[in-house]
């Protein structure tokens, strides 16, 4: 490869995004993930922490002190625009972290950036895009089973998102993850080799 490349690995809710990177890292390559960049924002000792127990209430807060985080998720995907407040707070600084990881990896010759909601947040850096792709009746299927959701629930957390046939259209590969794990595994393995070819 001549030349350093970043990829983003993007998907919907429950299209198996988390499984391709965990089998990006196992083959060796590094993976910023931005879920646990997040994650990490709502720990106490955090700035985001208190904006964000400020903007919804002590209620989020459990007894240890962490954020209750799915009484968060309850408020934010039924209802927009506090979804939109909680994105106000985190988005920017999850954008800031990456840039930070990036500069620490900037040696590695190829870098995946696990980024769930990569259309939907402005600010990203701009990388070629891999969409983990399953057809929308597999994923509500999937996602119900998952997270022991109701139709309804399941229907609602895909709305809070851009649907999966518009991030086909945008994406600059499709990997199909509509098998089992090792099909998906060869399809990564199969992207990477092009990847690998296209660069050399």
């Amino acid at each position: 490869m001549t030349q350093n490349k970043r990829i983003v690995i993007t998907g919907g809710i429950a299209t198996g995004k988390s499984t391709a990177s965990a089998l990006l890292r196992e083959a060796g390559y590094p993976v910023i993930d931005a879920d646990v960049i997040a994650r990490g924002l709502l720990d106490p000792e955090e700035a985001a922490y208190r904006e964000v127990v400020d903007t919804f209430g002590q209620n989020i807060v459990q007894s240890d002190g962490s954020i209750d985080r799915k009484k968060l998720g309850a408020i934010v995907f039924s209802d927009a625009k506090q979804r939109e407040r909680l994105n106000r707070i985190t988005h920017p600084r999850v954008a800031e972290r990456i840039d930070e990881e990036l500069t620490a990896l900037q040696d590695e010759p190829l870098v995946f950036l696990d980024i769930p909601l990569y259309y939907e947040t402005e600010g990203l850096p701009s990388f070629p895009v891999w969409l983990i792709y399953i057809p929308e009746d597999c994923q509500l299927a999937r996602l119900m089973k998952r997270d022991g959701l109701s139709e309804e629930q399941a229907r609602a957390r895909m709305a809070s998102q851009m649907g999966i046939e518009e991030k086909r259209k945008r994406a600059q590969r499709i990997v199909d993850n509509s098998k089992d794990i090792g099909a998906l595994a060869r399809a990564l393995q199969q992207a990477v080799k092009e990847e690998r070819a296209d660069g050399e």
